[in-house]
């Protein structure tokens, strides 16, 4: 299915909780993209979720000192929305960036719309918190903002991902710093100038990758040294849960790590490293892995790696899938045309998997898509995939799969305006 942004187009404007919010509907048998926003503040951090032709988006937007998190449903595969709502009870209390989104889960429901899970991040004093709020009546309303099950605790936490099991159990991984917060009390009693010199690879020991299951049981700790601000990817298949993160190797080797439960996230395999790369830096890339499933059981990994050189900047993405969560293939590289980032990967159930980034092309960063295709000799290759109707910056994409396919979202920025685009993936 093509998509163009030349067909005419119907602009709504309606009023939404005082504030006027854009959304713009495609026309009769049109194709063009669908723009979310809300006029007069930055529209940024989107993802999408989609269970048939019930279809939902979220975004942060923001003002100069405040964030919320709003959420538009659609119930025709994405051709048209719903007025966006604001899912925080608490007006500002919302903090997402591109590798910390809000994340969506859809619990079916016998002849009604899907109850609908929203998790985030958001601030409270020093420490980091997340969030959750649910929708009974199809995202048109949600509840009063709650802490997700075991995310009650002093310190930095968040680049969380969430999924739902066969059970129909939503559960949430993160990355978490509280084991971070008695050694920083400690360091404040010594003078700057008499402070020990942290070592990147000791300080990682103390983050760690939580797992919480929305059934009242307690968190799990995955895994220690984990690389402290980049997104984490949880996805349940059958009877299993899949996780992939990026985890501190000794010597600051930044490389993605991958761990399997089978059942339900209670515990998980100890964590298998999916690629040697290496990547030595004392620093975190704010750029974390993304993973699907497919229909076969494999689980394909991708994610944005240094190029070449210590501590180089310039990131490539990579592929790798396993099929019985111990061993990787070797990787391959995506046909990026220029540095690139922020990875998404889906499962399509024709059996294509479908990856989107974004890469830095003559100065300004644009979307990327392709899909995996296996080779006579086995060898992954991958095809371009053109998504028409795509003007000014593009950043940070999200895909979902829908009865009609696959949909992605992602910001788009004309001058000093950014929208959500909202499109069926050709």
């Amino acid at each position: 299915m093509n998509v163009s942004g030349g067909f005419p187009v119907r602009v709504h404007t309606v009023l939404t909780l005082g504030m006027a919010a854009m959304l713009l509907t495609a026309g009769a048998g049109a194709q063009a993209p669908v723009t979310l926003g809300l006029d007069g503040r930055t529209n940024s951090n989107p993802t999408i979720a989609a269970l048939g032709d019930f279809v939902t988006v979220s975004w942060s937007a923001a003002e100069v000192s405040s964030m919320d998190l709003y959420l538009a449903t659609s119930r025709d595969g994405g051709r048209s929305f719903s007025p966006p709502v604001r899912v925080n009870s608490v007006p500002g209390q919302a903090r997402l960036s591109g590798d910390m989104p809000a994340r969506i889960a859809l619990l079916p429901r016998s002849g009604k719309a899907p109850e609908v899970v929203i998790t985030w991040s958001a601030k409270s004093g020093d420490n980091w918190q997340l969030l959750q709020a649910r929708s009974l009546d199809g995202g048109a309303t949600f509840g009063r903002s709650e802490l997700v099950p075991g995310s009650d605790a002093h310190g930095v936490r968040g680049w969380h991902s969430m999924t739902v099991d066969a059970s129909g159990v939503p559960s949430v991984l993160w990355v978490d710093h509280r084991a971070t917060v008695a050694v920083d009390d400690s360091l404040k009693k010594i003078p700057q100038a008499e402070r020990p010199k942290a070592d990147p690879t000791e300080r990682a020991q103390l983050s760690w990758v939580y797992h919480s299951r929305f059934d009242g049981s307690a968190p799990t700790r995955v895994a220690p040294s984990v690389c402290y601000c980049c997104k984490t990817t949880l996805v349940s298949a059958g009877k299993a849960t899949y996780a992939v993160w990026r985890h501190v190797y000794p010597g600051s080797e930044r490389d993605i790590a991958f761990a399997r439960s089978d059942n339900g996230g209670r515990t998980f395999s100890a964590p298998v490293r999916v690629s040697p790369d290496h990547w030595q830096i004392d620093g975190c890339p704010d750029d974390g892995p993304a993973l699907a499933v497919d229909g076969r059981g494999a689980a394909h990994v991708v994610w944005p790696t240094a190029l070449s050189g210590k501590g180089t900047k310039v990131l490539t993405l990579y592929h790798a899938m396993t099929r019985d969560g111990k061993s990787f293939t070797p990787r391959a590289a995506l046909p990026v045309r220029g540095p690139a980032g922020h990875p998404q990967v889906v499962a399509e159930p024709a059996g294509g998997i479908l990856v989107a980034w974004d890469e830095v092309i003559e100065g300004e960063r644009t979307l990327a898509m392709a899909r995996l295709r296996s080779s006579a000799n086995g060898k992954p290759t991958f095809v371009p995939v053109k998504l028409e109707g795509t003007k000014g910056q593009q950043r940070y994409p999200s895909l979902a799969v829908s009865s009609g396919g696959s949909m992605a979202a992602w910001v788009q920025q004309v001058e000093k305006t950014t929208t959500i685009q909202v499109a069926r993936v050709p």
